[in-house]
């Protein structure tokens, strides 16, 4: 199981040839993890936790819908709720910040008031109508009006006109302005509730343009995959071109708005609000306007300077385009991981809030009211469901990167192109399933590792914000920042070596010195090639968020009487460079199979007969560049080839 527990010495590569179970404790480890989450979904299930999240308890323990049983100590428990099968509070805007709650007493009603109740008698008049008591269990709705304790036991008048939530059962106001508070509690960069009050109005007046911008930053992505396919051998001059304009033409943009904008704030021909909104509008747009400025210098200079070494690039993109061809069904890959780790984090949460809800009734001495508190080992279920979740997600991820690879390696070692499988994705997946899933709980296992003290570090640091000395925050930064190069080289490290199990199926410490060896071999041409190829799809990226934002920007522009740009803007650049990225990494991760299966081809054939060359015949005159370029000598191998395929054929 251990890395280091390997016995083969060197062999031979021998490309798709036998295929063998790898890693197979790994997967046991995994499959054992996978119930133990299973277990802890079934324990709220079971102890009537997620029956009290779906349809709600009141604050003296009462499940509403439900016949509950009387708890030790706490007035009001154990009463018959069937009737009542709604949550109602009190005070629904007097919100905790600090543990992000409504921090008010809650009761089970038969029905959510719908309109305004301004005074005790329209309380105790809905109460007699409906026979939904909104006040105390202990207090009559015909002594609503006079009973002494109506300012702490009935709800803060007015009474706000209320829906119920589908599913969760809970009475929520119909105006949610309330709430702008409970939001200030996740943004903490907002000091002003005035200006997040007017954020939020923003974005609620701009959901049909947020929704279409979204929609355009999708469609730009298709098209971006299209472009590549079809024209890669142009793509990359493309790219640079219009990225050039596109970052000096929308720098420009955002200056004559910002212009535009200051101008018509100093005619003086707005009212109070448009005021206001026009000046965040302005200083929202210096703000961009700076920035585009600062990012558009820095991105011309660093373009400047790899304008010699973008041509390289082209012989593996046009290649990659050809995998495209041959492989329609990689583009909609990351659509496929995308829904299952929506419907695994769907979960995960919502097996989360049956957690919160599980556990012993405890009555609250201060408040009155009962809390559920999980005690002894069961607290550490949820330890358990945090570190199932960064390892299920990695190991989602890595699912990708394997079936990707699986694709990619059979169309490079396959020489006869028309016979390669019907569905090489598919076919790929089945291989993983069947052969690898254990590789792959090993690879995203040593991610999470790596990821937990990070994140964990991360929690300390923010916890301890303005509390600890200069030193102690420079070495928790500094441990951060260590952590998270780790991450990112080891997740490197860990796609090459599914690269190489789908070679050779090997396991995954053996795949990984190979591929470490390849690359270390290889190092000139990754620092050409590959770095080059990601800066290029960056270029791709940043083209498909600024053709976003500058279609934001004049559709926001109609809007600027009663809109604030900044989070709407905000929300439809971090959507586009999202769907750019799951698009677009499908791309960056063929090019990088492509690399080590071109390094591990040059480094056993040398194009001679009985050592020819799998590659493309677009890579072999990048081969022929490279050797005038001399970054290439033949037989740079250690003498042993590669056993040839059973596949015969010509070199596409």
């Amino acid at each position: 199981m251990g890395c280091c527990s390997s016995a083969e010495g060197k062999r031979d590569w021998k490309p798709l040839e036998d295929r063998s179970c790898t890693d197979i404790p790994w997967l046991i480890i995994f499959s054992l993890f996978c119930i133990g989450m299973a277990c802890i979904c079934g324990y709220p299930i079971a102890t009537g936790a997620a029956s009290r999240l779906i349809s709600g308890y009141d604050s003296y323990g009462n499940t509403c819908g439900h016949n509950n049983t009387k708890i030790e100590g706490v007035p009001h428990s154990g009463q018959n709720m069937k009737e009542k099968k709604y949550v109602f509070f009190l005070d629904p805007c007097n919100l905790d910040l600090i543990n992000r709650k409504i921090k008010s007493i809650a009761l089970c009603v038969s029905k959510c008031p719908s309109t305004e109740l301004k005074t005790y008698g329209e309380l105790k008049q809905f109460a007699l109508n409906n026979g939904s008591n909104l006040c105390s269990y202990d207090i009559y709705p015909s002594r609503y009006p006079s009973h002494s304790d109506r300012f702490t036991k009935c709800p803060k008048l007015p009474v706000p006109p209320s829906k119920p939530v589908p599913v969760l059962h809970r009475c929520i106001p119909v105006d949610i302005g309330c709430y702008a508070e409970f939001a200030q509690g996740f943004i903490t960069f907002v000091s002003d509730n005035t200006v997040l009050r007017r954020v939020i109005a923003g974005v609620m007046a701009s959901k049909e343009i947020i929704i279409g911008l979204c929609l355009l930053a999708l469609a730009l992505s298709l098209i971006m995959m299209v472009v590549i396919r079809y024209i890669s051998k142009v793509l990359v001059w493309i790219l640079t071109v219009l990225v050039i304009i596109g970052s000096i033409g929308g720098t420009a943009v955002l200056w004559w708005l910002y212009v535009d904008h200051r101008n018509a704030l100093n005619n003086n021909t707005l009212s109070v609000f448009g005021k206001e909104v026009a000046s965040d509008n302005v200083k929202a747009l210096l703000v961009c306007s700076i920035g585009a400025t600062i990012f558009t210098v820095i991105l011309l200079i660093v373009m400047f300077f790899m304008r010699t070494r973008v041509a390289l690039t082209i012989s593996l993109f046009h290649v990659a385009g050809k995998v495209f061809i041959h492989l329609p069904l990689l583009a909609l890959q990351p659509v496929w991981t995308f829904l299952c780790l929506i419907l695994f984090w769907v979960y995960w949460i919502t097996v989360l809030l049956f957690l919160g809800t599980s556990g012993t009734p405890i009555k609250n001495n201060a408040t009155e009211v009962v809390e559920y508190h999980m005690e002894g080992p069961l607290q550490y279920l949820v330890w358990y469901h945090v570190v199932g979740l960064i390892w299920i997600s990695e190991f989602i991820l890595a699912f990708q990167q394997m079936t990707i690879a699986g694709a990619v390696v059979t169309y490079y070692f396959t020489k006869n192109k028309s016979q390669l499988p019907v569905t090489p994705i598919l076919s790929s997946m089945a291989r993983t399933v069947r052969y690898h899933l254990g590789t792959l709980a090993k690879g995203s296992f040593i991610i999470t590792l790596v990821k937990i003290p990070r994140l964990i570090l991360t929690y300390i640091h923010s916890q301890l914000k303005g509390k600890e000395n200069a030193c102690a925050r420079c070495m928790l930064k500094s441990c951060v920042c260590c952590l998270w190069c780790l991450e990112k080289c080891l997740a490197y490290l860990n796609q090459n070596a599914y690269t190489a199990t789908a070679i050779n199926s090997t396991s995954f410490c053996t795949s990984a010195r190979d591929a470490f060896v390849i690359l270390v071999e290889n190092a000139l041409r990754v620092a050409a090639i590959n770095t080059v190829g990601d800066f290029v799809l960056f270029l791709g990226k940043v083209l498909i968020v600024s053709c976003t934002a500058f279609a934001g920007v004049l559709a926001l522009n109609y809007q600027r009487e009663y809109t604030v740009w900044v989070l709407p803007l905000l929300i439809v650049c971090l959507f586009a460079f999202l769907v750019a990225h799951c698009f677009l990494s499908v791309f960056e991760n063929v090019v990088d199979v492509l690399f080590l299966c071109f390094a591990v081809d040059t480094k056993y054939n040398d194009g001679s007969p009985g050592r020819e060359y799998y590659m493309d015949k677009a890579l072999m005159e990048f081969v022929e560049n490279s050797k005038k370029m001399g970054w290439h000598k033949s037989g740079e191998g250690d003498g042993r080839e590669m056993k040839p395929m059973a596949r015969g054929g010509t070199v596409a």
